[in-house]
């Protein structure tokens, strides 16, 4: 078995330091976000909380994201092609989006590349 290297083990803190900061991050805009502040209007950017099922443990998981939102078709990214959320889409595209304190719920479907997106219709 190959030894562990010194760039393996930074490159294990960075991931754990990012989620911890990205899961302390969301605590705080998250709650904000579900009641309606800074959700976009039919047309233009704003954020959301995007809810999904988690593909392992089948509970709805929950995270703020930007968007950019042209009616009922909202587009999420991220340059993370390690994000949870992009992941658990591609196991299920059946997904809640959650806009001026109301619940909608809508289908996805992921593009993977340099910058990975989310297009998100909204039923």
């Amino acid at each position: 078995m190959g030894s562990v290297t010194i760039m393996d083990q930074l490159r294990e803190a960075q991931a754990k330091v990012s989620q911890t900061a990205f899961r302390t991050l969301n605590s705080v805009v998250r709650p904000a976000v579900l009641a309606g502040a800074g959700n976009p209007l039919p047309i233009g950017g704003g954020v959301v909380v995007l809810e999904v099922t988690g593909r392992v443990s089948g509970k709805p998981r929950q995270v703020p994201l930007l968007t950019t939102r042209v009616g009922n078709r909202l587009v999420v990214s991220t340059v993370r092609s390690d994000s949870q959320w992009l992941k658990n889409i591609e196991a299920d595209a059946q997904v809640v989006v959650h806009l001026f304190g109301k619940r909608r719920t809508g289908t996805a479907s992921v593009n993977r590349g340099p910058l990975n997106t989310a297009v998100i219709t909204l039923d």
